[in-house]
């Protein structure tokens, strides 16, 4: 079993930046890839960005690249999402997961095992 806890949402306006935090406990962290998922009011949950168990490996989804980026520190257990240019679109609630599987960068919500209870990220214009 893995425990992850999210935190560092908030409300920002268009154009800054936050700093996501999922802090992870139970099993060994480094061996799970970890994932960042989204989901706004009334629309399924989408895939942000995954890291592979390493860190060596990083998937972007087209909307956030060059904008988010995705990092982790096995030391600490922890896995980070840098948001940056921040965008209405981005309003969501943020969610951390982790898949045990042998996939690098899983991207897929059937694919995670673990998931954290979401941080919500408010965007205004």
């Amino acid at each position: 079993q893995v425990q992850l806890i999210e935190s560092g949402g908030g409300s920002v306006q268009a154009g800054g930046s936050l700093r996501l935090s999922c802090a992870a406990s139970g099993r060994t962290f480094s061996n799970y890839a970890m994932g960042w998922f989204r989901q706004a009011p009334g629309k399924e949950r989408r895939f942000v960005t995954a890291i592979s168990r390493s860190g060596t490996i990083t998937y972007y989804a087209p909307s956030v690249k060059g904008r988010f980026t995705i990092s982790r520190d096995n030391a600490k257990n922890t896995v980070y999402l840098q948001m940056n240019s921040l965008k209405p679109d981005d309003t969501a609630v943020y969610y951390c997961a982790a898949d045990r599987s042998a996939a690098q960068v899983p991207s897929q919500v059937y694919e995670y095992d673990y998931w954290g209870q979401g941080t919500q990220v408010t965007v205004s214009s």
